[in-house]
């Protein structure tokens, strides 16, 4: 008998592709989440940053429409102009010389600090909500952005320590000089492409570098560096174009710094940066050529300074005077400086005394040595041509006697320079702190309790706000368009200045869909074409801004009656419009009939049609 060898069964494939667990591949709300975990440490520390910067605009909110800034409105109702005006891009109404203002001259875009990509970025908003709700976004966003900016490069460029880089950064972000800022000067605050450009610098530097690169520079690198330093600089002159100026000042001067501290990495380097800075520099030229030529050369462009670098200079005394501005300020110190837009120097003692203590504690750090004397450049250069402590003149000339005139240097404020010293400072504490919690000993509880309280120094109140005058139910309801032609002219009832620009509002209101004459704005109205701000009032202009500032009605003769008809020809008028709130209304609706005739009532308006 045989008997046959059975064999076990193997394994089915086809059963085993059956009853094989399926890959469940997580969903894009897991790797979310995931991601949120992981890096929760760095969203706690900006969220912290934008509960700050929304805590210090509260006054703001929940209704920009009715609220506005108590310190500086003049300029916020330029910049709700601005952002109102940029808005139209998104409805391919847009053009660097605007028509929407100064009638029939027009605005130079370029050679007013126009916001022009904030505005282009936000257009949506303006569009649906309105000009202020994006003026209050971005005065909080500029002061959180910039912050959290600051941490992401202390923290991946540095490796710095969370607490250490949220401490620096704090001070980069809501500084004294930034807190200031915020008065309406978003062309200032908006730096978070600032740590963007040096961290490409670092990139572009270290691409070049052949001890740091295997095989020589790494070209791609370099590349990649370049066209993306290239792109940043593009932006920011479409932002703020001072803010970028300072940022290459300050640039500049760290570079030379630490290039004298580290020879050898400047031979090495050298050629390979400088060429990849040059290519970075040629492509945003090829960009920027034509913006940069209608800025300085194009219609109603300038191409100086209009600011007296005398007057918009420093105190030397603010530097450790602390803000008007912060918790522990005084009402007293404002004196020191020109405007509560401008408290830029004040750092205050405790937070001076600190980051010079930490910067000899640094020693020979090279980075350090380089903040150092960038720092000690721009706070020299913010003292302006001659030297003024505690408001007295000292006939001792500054430093930037050295620079007045130049082209370009002559268009940024003196007192700003001291901006740059924030971000400088913040990273002298960053690298401080830093090194003291890697440590052992007493340095590793001191030096962070020291500059934590530095900074609790200067920490800043809320800004003042306070209620606005409500926009003309004229405006507001869409009256103006039985009057105004698409795209015509309206002339409010006096007429916006730069100290009075309140019709302004109108137009912000209207999203900028009509235009107006004069206002508030830089253009060559100087001496040979020099710049001022705004432009020559109209006979008819002046005789109307003297009624709504005196309240006293004057004869009108058929000489004023001509000149009345011929400005209204120059403004390519469509009407004329008078509402209820304008100062002595009354006596300003007797003047106009006498100059054109009787008026129109529409809504809470009077109009005069052409």
């Amino acid at each position: 008998m045989t008997t046959t060898a059975r064999t076990a069964p193997g394994p089915d494939p086809e059963r085993a592709v059956r009853t094989e667990p399926a890959v469940v591949r997580p969903s894009w709300l897991a790797r979310l989440l995931a991601t949120a975990v992981r890096y929760r440490a760095d969203l706690l520390v900006g969220l912290v940053f934008v509960l700050l910067a929304c805590w210090l605009t509260e006054g703001l909110w929940p209704a920009p429409a009715q609220r506005m800034l108590a310190l500086n409105p003049e300029d916020q109702t330029l910049y709700e102009w601005f952002l109102a005006v940029d808005s139209r891009a998104l409805l391919g109404d847009f053009s660097l010389l605007t028509d929407r203002l100064n009638a029939p001259d027009g605005v130079n875009l370029m050679t007013n600090t126009t916001v022009i990509a904030l505005g282009v970025l936000f257009a949506p908003v303006t569009l649906l909500l309105g000009a202020p709700v994006t003026f209050a976004l971005l005065a909080a966003a500029n002061l959180a952005g910039t912050a959290v900016a600051w941490y992401l490069l202390f923290t991946r460029t540095l490796r710095a320590r969370r607490l250490a880089a949220g401490l620096g950064a704090g001070l980069c972000g809501f500084g004294p000089g930034m807190v200031s800022q915020t008065n309406s000067h978003l062309h200032m605050t908006a730096q978070w492409l600032v740590p963007v450009i040096v961290w490409l610098v670092v990139r572009l530097l270290r691409a070049a570098d052949p001890d740091a690169t295997p095989g020589g520079p790494d070209r791609l690198r370099l590349a990649a560096a370049a066209v993306g330093l290239a792109a940043a600089v593009t932006v920011q002159v479409f932002i703020g174009e001072e803010v970028l100026f300072l940022a290459a000042a300050a640039l500049l001067v760290m570079a030379v710094a630490y290039g004298a501290t580290d020879r050898a990495l400047l031979q090495r380097a050298l050629p390979a940066f400088g060429g990849g800075l040059m290519v970075a520099a040629g492509l945003a030229l090829v960009v920027l050529a034509y913006p940069l030529w209608f800025q300085f050369a194009g219609p109603q462009g300038v191409a100086d300074g209009m600011f007296s670098p005398y007057y918009f200079s420093a105190d030397l005394s603010s530097w450790w005077t602390i803000s008007p501005l912060s918790v522990l300020g005084s009402d007293s110190s404002a004196r020191l400086t020109t405007g509560p837009a401008e408290y830029n120097t004040f750092l205050g003692w405790p937070l001076l005394l600190v980051t010079v203590g930490c910067a000899v504690w640094l020693g020979r750090r090279r980075l350090a040595v380089a903040c150092v004397a960038a720092a000690l450049v721009m706070g020299a250069l913010s003292l302006g041509p001659e030297v003024v402590i505690g408001g007295e003149r000292t006939a001792l000339p500054g430093p930037y006697a050295l620079l007045a005139g130049l082209p370009v240097v002559d268009g940024a404020l003196p007192m700003r320079f001291a901006l740059a010293v924030l971000p400088l400072a913040g990273t002298l504490l960053t690298l401080a702190v830093d090194r003291a919690l890697r440590e052992r000993g007493r340095a590793r509880r001191l030096v962070p309790l020291a500059v934590a309280a530095a900074l609790l120094s200067v920490f800043p109140a809320p800004l003042p706000t306070t209620d606005r005058p409500s926009v003309p139910k004229f405006i507001t309801a869409g009256h103006w368009r039985q009057c105004v032609r698409p795209g015509g002219v309206l002339v409010p009832v006096p007429l916006p200045t730069p100290q009075d620009p309140w019709p302004m509002r109108w137009a912000a209101a209207a999203d900028a869909e009509f235009g107006m004459p004069e206002g508030f704005f830089i253009g060559p109205y100087g001496r040979d074409g020099s710049a001022t701000m705004g432009t020559y009032k109209r006979p008819t202009s002046s005789l109307l801004a003297d009624v709504a500032k005196r309240g006293i009605q004057p004869p009108v003769g058929d000489e004023q009656r001509r000149q009345a008809a011929r400005d209204v020809h120059f403004w390519g008028a469509s009407c004329l419009a008078l509402t209820d709130d304008a100062p002595h209304a009354q006596s300003l609706r007797g003047t106009l009939e006498q100059l054109y005739g009787p008026g129109t009532r529409i809504a809470d308006a009077w109009i005069w049609r052409f």
